[in-house]
């Protein structure tokens, strides 16, 4: 694994060709001129920090027309990233599999792959295995030489270091405080970085989806447990530690339920998947619904215990989204979830908890995106934060070779 502290400890000119390569890919295609314009710096700036990254491959120069309104000069030089630099493997650790996507430098997706796993729980370097089986499988899939991966971005659950790549705790995992640094140097094949799955659908919200753009804004993910990811003044905020925003076990009950985290009273412990599984079973005599589904179905017909666990949940998520809002009071909040939508009126509920227990202010509530989240999403946030992170390698090399 890559040394991040180095990472982040660009020096001055390394730092100012990422400003310039994140906004060129921001842009999609941009002048030298309104980089300049954009970043608040000088054209010479611009042009050096240009000529780096083109030298390094990383961008790439394309001549447009004159628009209609101009009728002769020559032809306007823009700028975009160069999807030939490099590829990058994004996985998603879930449940019952590893899913690969693979991109180009640009973003875009050459292929996916689904590796199941046989356990949704496994030591860690048994899991680093599993995770170069997959990989191997996927470039195989994609009719790609593993050699040919520049980078990997690995996302899973829990309180992880996306710094040093420290996990303290994952749902994935049966150890805790493991450092996989040392197992993805001996087991993988090219720098290789992990970080908090909700972090990393943030990062795709921010690149892909409706977070573009936007400086504050937050993603809200819901299925087995609950994440966050926040993004604040444009940066992916992970806390002094590394690894914080952990949202679904901020505490909405004193000694309440037990969370899969082993603490009581969190979150995910009453809007969880497998939480609101356990509590629609709690009392029955026989079995009761085994899957969120069946708790729906359940509840349209008329089974009480059902009923209650939803709108239970629907009325905490949306205090907890209002604590959110007084808290950081952003643009725009993204709630992804991987299940089926609720059905009338739990949604209803969840919206009048956050209004009820939002500060008021004379101005309204910030807009609230509602997407349903499968793996790919997952996946594709992996692959965004991989191009990052191998974009500052490459400008770091390329600083290096204008050094020597």
């Amino acid at each position: 694994m890559t040394d991040w502290a180095s990472l982040s400890g660009l020096d001055a000119r390394d730092a100012t060709r990422l400003r310039v390569l994140k906004c060129i890919r921001a842009a999609g295609e941009i002048s030298r001129t309104d980089i300049a314009r954009a970043l608040d710096s000088s054209p010479a700036t611009v042009t050096a920090a240009c000529g780096a990254l083109l030298d390094a491959g990383l961008i790439c120069e394309v001549e447009r027309a004159p628009s209609d309104t101009v009728q002769r000069g020559r032809p306007r030089v823009m700028l975009q990233v160069n999807g030939a630099a490099f590829y990058v493997a994004g996985l998603k650790i879930a449940r019952h599999a590893i899913l690969v996507m693979i991109v180009d430098s640009q973003g875009t997706e050459f292929g996916t792959y689904a590796s199941p796993l046989a356990a949704s729980r496994m030591k860690a370097e048994d899991l680093v295995r599993e995770v170069r089986k997959a990989l191997d499988a996927a470039c195989e899939s994609c009719g790609l030489a593993v050699g040919q991966i520049a980078g990997i971005a690995l996302g899973m659950p829990g309180f992880l270091n996306g710094i040093t790549g420290f996990m303290h705790w994952s749902s994935s995992v049966s150890e805790r405080n493991v450092d996989f640094a040392p197992l993805f140097r001996e087991h993988l094949p090219c720098p290789t970085f992990l970080d908090n799955d909700a972090n990393l659908v943030a990062k795709a919200e921010h690149l892909f989806g409706a977070g573009r753009g936007l400086r504050n804004f937050l993603v809200v993910t819901v299925e087995h447990g609950v994440g966050l990811g926040i993004v604040l003044d444009g940066d992916l905020y992970r806390g002094e530690r590394g690894c914080g925003a952990e949202f679904g076990h901020t505490k909405v009950q004193i000694e309440g339920a037990v969370c899969q985290c082993g603490q009581r009273g969190c979150l995910e412990a009453y809007v969880g998947d497998y939480a609101m599984v356990r509590d629609a079973a709690t009392g029955r005599q026989g079995e009761g619904p085994a899957s969120i589904p069946e708790i729906l179905d359940a509840a349209r017909q008329g089974d009480p215990l059902s009923r209650q666990v939803l709108e239970r949940a629907s009325q905490i998520l949306g205090i907890a989204l209002a604590n959110l809002v007084n808290l950081f009071d952003p643009e725009h909040i993204v709630l992804a979830r991987s299940r089926p939508p609720f059905d009338h009126p739990y949604p209803e509920v969840m919206l009048d908890a956050l209004r009820r227990n939002t500060v008021q202010v004379d101005a309204p509530l910030p807009e609230i995106t509602v997407r349903n989240l499968d793996e790919s999403m997952w996946a594709k946030g992996a692959a965004a934060h991989g191009i990052e992170m191998v974009s500052i390698l490459k400008i770091r090399e390329q600083g290096t070779a204008d050094a020597a």
